[in-house]
């Protein structure tokens, strides 16, 4: 009798190993498609950084990954939908310094808040600007400029891509910090911002490398200063903006980071990361990315940590500049 129960214990013990093998391996993540939000239209840079975070996934989690741009309202859209997802790693967003930092301050319409509504992932790139003078302007150095702007306070403008947008912060940066006075003209875009710098309606403007080096090599346009912390490979000669004394420690860039609804499970974080730090290891991603003008990130930064510094600054510049949300 006794040795009787004991193979019956042993059964039911090898019954349940045999029950909770395939349930386990039902659970091992991923197993079924992972959809990768971006909140913008196809073809844009957002756009090209989501499709590559989409390969790497599809290459270092063998999962099958489907990017769905769902533009509108600067990227909001697309991230209010990853808020209300499921947290089970199965809905990403392929996401900006926009509507991941910026767009809270300035769209009233925004319910969500991305440092607590939001589960970051991964920093997945960084979009550096350039602070450049038109033609018409003395200055070649930020020396030159903050002694121009001082000398005529409200005298010169500054153009950005929009209201609230990463370049539109950048600036009230530099003025906060600088201490001038300078006129924000905020445009539709890049292209006519540019266009009219290169014809001397504008003064001064934040800008990518990408869309100004046509303008500066044809002797259009001046870099005078990159906003992130350290120079860039692609404009060596081009200082950082902290590197001047009245603007030392600046730094604000345009960014792009892969984040999930909140709670997001720590296995699950740990695998996406895991991933995403070996595709960007990769020669051939960071090209991707690098041929664009966007700065690899090493995989190692804290995008959670990101997301709450920027919004800090973001909401100190937003009573600066009085910049008052829009509908």
């Amino acid at each position: 009798m006794h040795e009787f129960h004991i193979s019956r214990r042993a059964l039911i013990s090898a019954a349940a190993v045999l029950a909770a093998g395939p349930l386990c391996a039902q659970t091992t993540y991923p197993n079924k498609p992972i959809r990768v939000v971006v909140g913008y239209a196809a073809g844009g840079s957002v756009d090209l950084v989501g499709r590559v975070v989409g390969d790497i996934l599809a290459k270092h989690l063998n999962a099958t990954v489907v990017v769905d741009n769902v533009p509108g309202a600067a990227g909001v859209v697309a991230a209010q939908r990853v808020v209300g997802a499921k947290a089970d790693g199965y809905t990403l967003l392929a996401g900006s310094s926009n509507e991941l930092a910026g767009t809270k301050f300035v769209n009233a319409a925004q319910k969500y808040d991305p440092a607590t509504d939001l589960t970051g992932i991964a920093l997945t790139g960084v979009l550096p600007n350039l602070w450049v003078a038109g033609t018409k302007m003395p200055a070649k150095t930020i020396d030159e400029f903050i002694a121009l702007a001082k000398a005529h306070p409200g005298k010169y403008s500054y153009g950005s891509p929009g209201i609230g947008s990463t370049p539109h912060f950048s600036g009230e940066l530099i003025k906060k910090m600088a201490g001038v006075d300078i006129v924000h003209v905020p445009y539709k875009g890049s292209a006519a911002m540019t266009s009219d710098l290169a014809g001397g309606n504008l003064d001064f403007a934040i800008v990518s490398p990408s869309v100004a080096a046509p303008f500066i090599q044809s002797g259009k346009i001046k870099a005078l200063g990159v906003t992130t912390a350290h120079r860039i490979a692609m404009m060596k000669d081009v200082p950082a903006l902290g590197e001047n004394a009245a603007l030392k420690g600046y730094a604000l860039s345009g960014w792009f980071g892969l984040a999930g609804p909140k709670d997001l499970p720590a296995d699950v974080v740990a695998s996406l990361q895991k991933a995403l730090k070996a595709g960007l290891a990769d020669p051939a991603m960071r090209a991707r990315l690098e041929g664009a003008g966007i700065i690899a990130p090493t995989g190692d930064e804290n995008l959670a940590q990101i997301i709450r510094t920027d919004m800090g600054k973001y909401a100190e510049l937003v009573k600066f500049a009085r910049i008052t949300p829009e509908n």
